[in-house]
Parts: structure tokens; C-alpha cells; sequence
């Protein structure tokens, strides 16, 4: 007979006690539990050997107090060995033969507990969170068998489902067949729409049928919660995106005559934004002002810093600053948003000078603070620009100290030029086995190889960023920004 828990069986523990007693009878006499020398021998021997109770167990102190008055305990079940567990919460009407041919159908590797009523239910299932006594541990059930009883044995103003509720509330994860009589199949009806699995009628009800039922409201209720994760990562996914549009910018170079190509992906599993930040916008004067940049450090807080300085940037070039003015006012921000000052970030900004002719040759300057240096893509091999005139990385030195510059280098633009900006966690995934990282100088050959085979603006990015993570062996750690710049005689591009 499977174990049901319900503490209609005789209790194991008052029988062991009993045959304990009859033995110290039969050895010492029937006063050894009153008291005298026998008796304290009887209690030495007991406390030395562990006899009448589990060794090594402490006293169990009776509820009440008063043996004599007390009501005998319920035995704990153990919950842990079936694979099966159904709370069995019953009402005062028939139905103890019906449980019992559950029990028999689910057999040896399933276990009822059957308790009298909701509260007494409650008592067995976790409390609200945050309310419980921290290591104490609740039975694992996967489903409740709730036994509604007759609607006209519901108490008046109710409506017979507060227990279901209160269950659901506590016990949210577990599945819930109600069961009921032939004149309160609406009442099933009513807690299927409450949050229960499925109701039956008692009068149709056998061990098999109501076997069956259990173990199909616990798959539709795995079913459902599935469906609801999956709804709700669709929804997150969702807030992501739209949160990810509004937190990334979108490029203002309207009439620059430039296509302007850009990849970003966060180092950190399902994160929206990484350390790193980009932007680029064209100001009144005809001049392109273009950065790339990395927070040190990985986690939401480097995330946000990187939003910060991103939007400061952007701000400081519509106010007019540029150059080192407004590298020294972006470290001071820095400075207060950082959370530490070992917090820091690299940079490379690029200002283009408005263009003389429609064919003639341009310049830029380039502020260079910490940052891999770019590249200049041509007919020929990739060219990585001087960094010899490249100060320090914003935050890492104060702003009154003589080596907390940022001088321009000047660059000349042939007609056709292209410029890939990127941040450092394109350069330092693996190149197979061992612990080589590409560098710049792999990153040359690679971008060469691709512009051989023909791949231009977008293309050429993304072929460049999956060759880097197959030589890696996989996802790249850090985060990833990379910005494609090239003149173009035709209307703007952003990709």
C-alpha cells in the first residue's frame, strides 16, 4: 500500500514506546517508571544506549504541555523518496475510499497527504515571502487535490473559493484539481476560472480517472508557466529593443555626405548596453565630429557611464567645444558620474574639416586618449593611423597634471578615404589555441583579406567581427563597437 501520510495508521513511534515499556516491565518491574533505584538505572541505561527514542535526537517537547491531556501528534511524513507528492485537502464528506483507490492507482512511487481542511493545508506550504523562519524547510508537492464539498454546505457570504485563492496565493507553482458534487459543477467551473486545472465530480470519479487527472494538471500547469516565461521574455525582449534604441545613439549627419556603418555588442550575456559608446554628429560650421570610446570595467554601472559620457560628448560639441577643451570638461564629468576612481575610459575622437571641393583632398584631426588608433582603409593594405601624440585615458590622470593632454594629430584624406574606428575588444580575442591575441596588426591583414574579396561597408564589418569570434573560438568577452566612415558622393548611408 503506498504511503499516504494521512495519520490514520497506527503511529509507529507510540508503539515503539509501548513495547519499550513492556520490556522494562518485564525486566525491572512495573515500578522502574515510577521512581527508586531501578527507575534511575532504567533512565542511565536509556540515556547511555538511546533506547525509547532515535540517538542522538533531542527531547521533543509535547505542544501542549500536559501528556495527559494532549492530543497525539500527526506523524511528519517523509516527502522526499516518492516521485509523485499530492497534498489531499479533504472536506467532511465521503470520499476517504476514493483516495485510497488513488493511492493504490498512483502506486508505490507516488504519496498522498491528506489533511482536514484549507488551513490546516496552509500549514505545510511555504509562507509569503520573507515571513518564514530562515532553514525551515516545507514538504515539495506537485499538485493539490482540493475537495470543495457541496454548495449547500458553503458558509454564508462566501462564495466557496477563498481556500482555492489563499492556496494559489501561497502555493502559486502547483497544479489544483477541485473536486465536487453533481449540484456544484458550476462551483468546479467558477475554480477552473480561478486559477485551478480541472474539477471533477465526485459521484463520476474513480482512482484511475482522478490518477489521470492529477498527472495531466501537472503537465498543463508545467505547460502553462512555459508559455507564460515565454511571453514575458517576449515582452522584455521587446522593452529591450526599444530601450536599446533610445539608449543608443542615432547619428546626426545630415548633409555630410557620408556613409557611416556601425556595430555594437555588449561583452555580457543578454545585456542591453556594454562599457563602450559611439556617437557622431555634424554641427552648423560643416564640421563631422565623430567618437568611439570604452569604460573600463564590465556591469550595468560601466553601461550607464558610458550613456553619460556619451550624451555629455554630444552636448559639449553642439555648445562648441572641441579639441582639448572638451576632452578636460569630459573627464570632469566623468569624474563625478564615476562610482571609483579607479574608473576610467579611452577615447578617440575624430573632427573632420568641412570639405574644400567635391574632389578634393580633406583633413581631419584625431584626439587619440588611451584608444587604439584607426584605420585607414585605401585601394591598398589598411593603414593604422600615428598614436605617438596620444595622451592618456580620460580619468586616469587629474587635468592640471602636465602629462593630462590630448594634442591633435592632423590626418590627410585622398578622395575615396574610409576610416574604421573600434574599440579594444576587437583586437584582443584569441587566435587559436594558447593565449596570442590579434592586435592590430592581425586585425590589418584580416580587414585586408576581406576588402580583396570584394566586401565593402557593412558586409565588410560584419565578416570581419565573425572571423575575429571564429579565431576566438567563440563570442568575444569584451565589448564591441566598430564604426565604418567613408566618404560618399551619394545621399548619406547609415547601416
Amino acid at each position: 500500500m503506498p504511503a499516504t501520510g494521512d495519520g490514520r495508521a497506527p503511529d509507529a513511534t507510540t508503539s515503539a514506546g509501548a513495547a519499550e515499556r513492556s520490556r522494562a516491565d518485564e525486566e525491572h518491574g512495573p515500578t522502574a517508571e515510577a521512581g527508586g533505584p531501578k527507575a534511575e538505572r532504567v533512565r542511565k541505561e536509556r540515556a547511555r544506549t538511546g533506547r525509547g527514542r532515535a540517538a542522538g535526537s533531542a527531547p521533543i517537547p509535547h505542544p501542549r504541555g500536559n501528556p495527559a491531556t494532549a492530543e497525539p501528534a500527526r506523524p511528519v511524513p517523509d516527502f522526499r523518496a516518492p516521485d509523485f507528492r499530492v497534498l489531499v485537502i479533504e472536506n467532511d464528506g465521503p470520499g476517504h475510499q476514493l483516495f485510497e483507490s488513488l493511492a493504490a492507482e498512483l502506486g508505490e512511487h507516488a504519496a498522498l497527504h491528506r489533511v482536514d481542511g484549507v488551513r490546516e493545508a496552509l500549514a505545510l506550504l511555504p509562507p509569503p515571502g520573507g515571513t518564514g523562519r530562515r532553514g525551515q524547510r516545507y514538504p515539495d508537492f506537485h499538485c493539490v487535490l482540493l475537495d470543495l464539498g457541496a454548495p449547500g454546505e458553503l458558509p454564508a457570504g462566501s462564495d466557496g473559493l477563498d481556500g482555492l485563492r489563499e492556496l494559489l496565493r501561497r502555493a502559486p507553482q502547483l497544479a489544483v484539481v477541485v473536486l465536487t458534487d453533481a449540484a456544484g459543477a458550476a462551483l468546479g467551473a467558477a475554480a477552473v476560472a480561478a486559477g485551478a486545472q480541472d474539477f471533477l465530480l465526485r459521484q463520476d470519479t474513480g482512482g484511475p480517472l482522478l490518477a489521470r487527472a492529477l498527472r495531466y494538471a501537472v503537465e498543463r500547469k508545467r505547460a502553462d508557466e512555459s508559455q507564460r516565461r515565454l511571453v514575458e521574455a517576449e515582452i522584455r525582449g521587446q522593452e529591450n529593443a526599444r530601450l536599446q534604441r533610445h539608449l543608443l545613439p542615432t547619428p546626426l549627419l545630415e548633409g555630410a555626405g557620408l556613409a557611416f556603418t556601425r556595430r555594437y555588442r555588449p561583452g555580457r550575456r543578454r545585456a542591453l548596453l556594454g562599457g563602450d559608446f559611439y556617437d557622431a554628429v555634424r554641427t552648423p560650421d560643416g564640421r563631422v565630429h565623430v567618437v568611439i570610446g570604452d569604460v573600463c570595467g564590465h556591469g550595468p554601472d560601466e553601461a550607464a557611464l558610458g550613456v553619460a559620457l556619451r550624451i555629455a560628448w554630444r552636448t559639449l560639441v553642439f555648445a562648441g567645444l572641441t579639441g582639448q577643451q572638451l576632452l578636460t570638461t569630459l573627464q570632469h564629468v566623468l569624474e563625478h558620474e564615476r562610482r571609483s576612481d579607479e574608473i576610467f575610459a579611452t577615447l578617440c575622437m575624430v573632427v573632420l574639416d568641412a570639405p574644400g571641393g567635391a574632389d578634393g583632398p580633406e583633413s581631419a584631426q584625431l584626439y587619440l586618449a588611451g584608444h587604439p588608433a584607426p584605420l585607414l582603409l585605401g585601394p591598398e593594405a589598411p593603414v593604422l593611423l600615428p598614436s605617438d601624440q596620444a595622451g592618456p585615458a580620460l580619468g586616469l590622470l587629474p587635468c592640471d597634471t602636465t602629462d593630462s593632454v590630448w594634442p591633435p594629430l592632423r590626418v590627410g584624406l585622398a578622395p575615396g578615404w574610409r576610416l574604421l574606428l573600434y574599440t579594444d575588444g576587437l583586437i584582443e580575442g584569441k587566435v587559436g589555441a594558447g593565449s596570442p591575441r590579434l592586435g592590430q596588426e592581425g586585425l590589418i591583414g584580416l580587414i585586408a583579406d576581406h576588402q580583396a574579396a570584394g566586401l565593402s561597408r557593412g558586409r565588410l564589418v560584419d565578416s570581419a567581427i565573425a572571423e575575429v569570434e571564429e579565431l576566438n573560438g567563440g563570442a568575444l568577452t569584451d565589448d564591441v563597437a566598430v564604426l565604418l566612415l567613408e566618404r560618399n558622393p551619394l545621399p548619406v548611408i547609415m547601416g
